[in-house]
Order: C-alpha cells, then structure tokens, then sequence
C-alpha cells in the first residue's frame, strides 16, 4: 500500500519535498500540502488536498506519515504533535530555534518508546560524504585525526540575523562531523574575520579529533560546500560537485549552484527514498531526534561563547533509545 504523505510547510523545502513525493518517490504518494498562504499550498500539492491548520492535516487519518518544512519556530510543536498521535516524521532541521525546544521532542519520543522522528539532515545521504566516511570507517586512511569543513553560501536573506549563521547553517557541518567521525564535540573556539565573517569554528572531540569549519554565508561566488577528514596514513576529500568539465574561453572549469538543491538533489532524492522505507519497515534509519538535539545544543553553546571565544561544550547523557 503506498504511503500517504502530508507535507507542512509550501517554501523552497516543502515544495521541494512535495514534488519528490509526487513524482519520485516511491511506496509513497503526496496526500496533503498545508501552508499559511493558501496559493503556495495549491501549486505545491498538485491534485493533492490542502490545508490551512497543520493540526487538522496531522490528525488526518488519511495521511499516514508527515514532511514538516515549516519555519523553525514551528519545528518542534508540529513534531510534538505528530509524537502525540503516533505518525513517523520527516523533521527539517533545525530541531528546534532552542535546545531545550529540541530537548522536548526528545524527551516526548523517549516517553513514546519507539522512533518516529528523522531529522532532515540530508547531507547523511550524500555520496560524497558516504563514500568519505566509507573510507574511514574501513581505516583507508588510518585513524581519523583532523576534518575540515567548508561552508559558503552566495548571500544571506535579510532574515538571517543574529546567531543563524551558526543555528542554522553551520548545524549541518555540526552533524556531519559527529557522523563521520562518530564521537561528541567536547570544546569549540570561533573567530570572525573583520566585519563579522566569515567565522573559523574549530571544535575538538572527545577523542582529540580536530574540526575546523569555514562558514561563510555572503561569499558572493555561489554555494559551495566541501570538506576533507585527514588520517594518520592517508586523507579522503570531496571532488568537485560536477559531472563534466568545460573547455571554453581558455578555461576549463564547472559552475557553482547559487543554492543547496541543485548541490544536494540527489541525497534530498535518497533521503525521502530511506525515510519512506523505513516507515513501511520499522526500521529507523538516519539522523535521530537525539542528533537534532545535539547539532542545535553545540550551535546554541557555541553562538552563546562567541563572546569568549572558547566554549566547553555539554551534553546530557543519550538516552538508551538512540543506542
């Protein structure tokens, strides 16, 4: 039986998620988009019901399984809810605008007994990052010691103030590297160029690895994301985001995305494919609540010490669900 999905949120990631469920995606079909704005939820949906109330599409019995790409602030409450009623979903990061926000969730989840929440951390799914982490986990390159992470975007919104280059850019290279690496952050230091970016976020491990995080939300050229784990016998890196190169004008080269899709399409592809798979089987697969937690408690603790420059970085203990 296919899976009907209901998907919260028509912006860039629900409508995105909305098309992937309708023409991509299979044991799964779209059953429902709901956003505010009424005409974005109809051209998202297709021939798909609409909603104004994301409750009202939550406790649709008709959907059996919920995308939630709302704004932020929604993340957590709309979680809950679905938690309540016993749906599996697919949660866009962050977590949560705060950590203990995020701790809720965990805590509901934990109450429940089961998983039901997958974080929308899609760059898990990503096959230059699966086969990096491929390569360590084989001991290719010896033990893990250093990883370097890039993060550039064209621009920034007018709406990313404050702390969000860190709680809600700089929370994917936060839950990649624990996934490659497979350990905690333990302590961070950041510092801003002149004039505020970018920021050098170095974190260490609880095994003494280092992570060292370029990010760099106004670097005009496009966007770009790269990272390279170096060993104690050899290093693994990203090769270029391209299939083809171009021989024109003198030059041979690729071009850069001027946002995420296009750079990640094929993980968002596969991380819908895992997560419908895993509703029909039991099984869960890829990043946890307990994951979301921890990328928004480091970004939180880092973005609050940015004022002292070095952060010790403090996690509960997991609970014995997430094992």
């Amino acid at each position: 039986m296919s899976l009907g999905v209901g998907v919260i949120g028509a912006g860039v990631m629900g409508a995105y998620h909305a098309r992937l469920l309708r023409d991509s995606t299979g044991g799964a079909h779209l059953a429902a988009v709901c956003d505010a704005d009424p005409s974005r939820a109809v051209q998202a949906a297709g021939e798909a019901r609409t909603f104004s109330d994301p409750l009202a599409l939550i406790a649709d019995p008709g959907i059996r399984a919920v995308v939630i790409a709302s704004p932020d602030a929604t993340h957590a409450p709309l979680a809950l809810a679905c938690l309540r009623v016993g749906k599996p979903v697919l949660l866009e990061k962050p977590i949560a605008p705060t950590a203990a926000e995020g701790w809720q969730v965990v805590e509901a989840e934990v109450a429940l007994g089961r998983r039901l929440v997958q974080m929308g951390y899609m760059r898990r799914f990503d096959g230059a990052y699966l086969e990096m982490k491929a390569a360590a986990d084989k001991g290719l390159i010896g033990a893990p010691v250093l990883l370097h992470n890039i993060h550039r975007n064209p621009g920034a919104p007018d709406w990313f103030t404050g702390p969000m280059p860190i709680t809600n850019s700089f929370v994917h290279e936060i839950d990649a590297s624990r996934w490659l690496l497979g350990a905690e952050m333990v302590s961070a230091s950041i510092h801003a160029a002149p004039g505020g970016e970018p920021l050098m976020i170095t974190m260490e491990t609880s095994r003494s690895e280092i992570v060292s995080s370029e990010v760099f939300i106004n670097a005009a050229y496009g966007y770009h994301v790269h990272a390279e784990l170096v060993g104690r016998r050899g290093t693994v890196a990203m090769a270029a985001p391209a299939l083809a190169l171009v021989n024109s004008d003198g030059r041979q080269g690729f071009g850069f995305p001027d946002n995420w899709v296009p750079r990640f399409a094929q993980a968002y592809r596969d991380q819908m494919q895992a997560w419908v798979r895993s509703v029909a089987t039991g099984v869960p697969i890829g990043p946890s609540a307990w994951d979301g937690f921890c990328a928004t408690s480091v970004a939180e603790q880092i973005a609050r010490g940015m004022a002292q420059g070095r952060t010790q970085l403090v996690l509960p203990a997991r609970p014995s669900l997430y094992d």
